[in-house]
């Protein structure tokens, strides 16, 4: 017996300084191989590196601390130390960030991800820090454009989409749906794959990447360029957490987040665009370019949408026109 205990009790010392460690839960509701799950990854073992292990991420990915429009409340109430945000999941409650992923609005560098993520990012502590309460943001995202993907017949033109049963997320795709005359229905990412397949749906807004992180080519036929809008996230930290972090953990925190980061981020997602429309284009879906004229009838028609989420976003007198204006210049 004294043998056991005496083992026991080396065991314990040996385990302590394991148990010091800082294991920070990240909570992910989209699939474990999606770009943005595997970037927060990657950055969980950059900050192991630079803290001597003393500082370390665990992921938990596919909404397993709950669903999309859960997130933000994940980090809130500490359930989860950060997490991956989507804007539109949760309507109305982040007005001046959803205004970068607006209809045809881009910074005039272009609308590449690692362009659109490090100016939002750029722009995060000036404009945005008030729809963030208690968190600390680490960086934000926009993704490349969103396409209108289609099962079933070819959308030669705008007026192809009209009576089409189209699966989307926020506010502005319903808007923008709606006035192509199409039949919006908010489906979860998760879900829509089967939606397609029993016929719920006819098509669904996504960029090319996660189109093949759900998986959804086999359920395709077509996919319509130009994209219609982006969609925007926030990856933050509860505030207290950071806090509690010793100094070198912060330093270290800070040193792998930001503009940068939303930059290498970015960049990476435009890579992973372009590998999901090869994965489209094995799976015998075909890539539709609308005609200038058409092009130029969808610019006339999402024009009033970008008035009036400006002006909505404005209403108690947040500086929604300036952040517009400074994040599409």
């Amino acid at each position: 017996m004294k043998l056991v205990f005496g083992a026991l009790a080396a065991l314990s010392l040996v385990a302590s300084p394991a148990m010091s460690k800082t294991v920070l839960k990240v909570s992910s509701y989209l699939p474990p191989k999606h770009t943005f799950t595997r970037a927060v990854e990657a950055w969980g073992k950059t900050l192991e590196e630079k803290t001597n292990g003393e500082l370390s991420v665990q992921v938990f990915p596919a909404g397993q601390l709950g669903p999309v429009n859960r997130q933000f409340d994940l980090v809130a109430s500490g359930a989860a130390d950060a997490a991956i945000i989507l804007n539109s999941a949760t309507p109305g409650r982040f007005p001046l960030t959803t205004l970068a992923g607006l209809p045809l609005s881009y910074p005039s560098a272009g609308n590449k991800s690692e362009i659109t993520s490090r100016r939002l990012t750029e722009l995060a502590p000036e404009y945005l820090s008030g729809e963030y309460p208690g968190m600390k943001i680490l960086w934000m995202a926009v993704t490349p454009p969103l396409k209108i993907n289609i099962k079933g017949r070819e959308p030669s033109d705008l007026a192809a989409l009209k009576g089409l049963r189209i699966r989307y997320a926020g506010e502005v795709f319903q808007q923008v749906l709606d006035k192509l005359g199409a039949s919006p229905l908010p489906v979860p990412p998760a879900e829509t794959s089967e939606a397609l397949a029993k016929g719920i749906v006819d098509g669904a807004t996504f960029p090319f990447e996660a189109l093949q992180a759900f998986d959804l080519g086999p359920e395709l036929n077509y996919s319509l360029e130009p994209g219609v809008a982006s969609a925007t996230f926030a990856f933050v930290m509860n505030q207290k957490t950071f806090d509690a972090l010793t100094p070198e953990e912060q330093k270290a925190i800070n040193e792998t987040t930001g503009p940068d980061q939303a930059q290498a981020y970015g960049a990476s997602w435009d890579q992973s665009e372009a590998k999901g429309k090869e994965y489209l284009e094995k799976n015998g879906v075909k890539i539709v370019t609308l005609s200038e004229d058409e092009q130029k009838k969808f610019h006339e028609l999402v024009q009033p949408i970008v008035e009036a989420q400006i002006k909505a976003a404005a209403k108690n007198g947040a500086p929604a026109q300036a952040f517009y204006d400074a994040y599409t210049k």
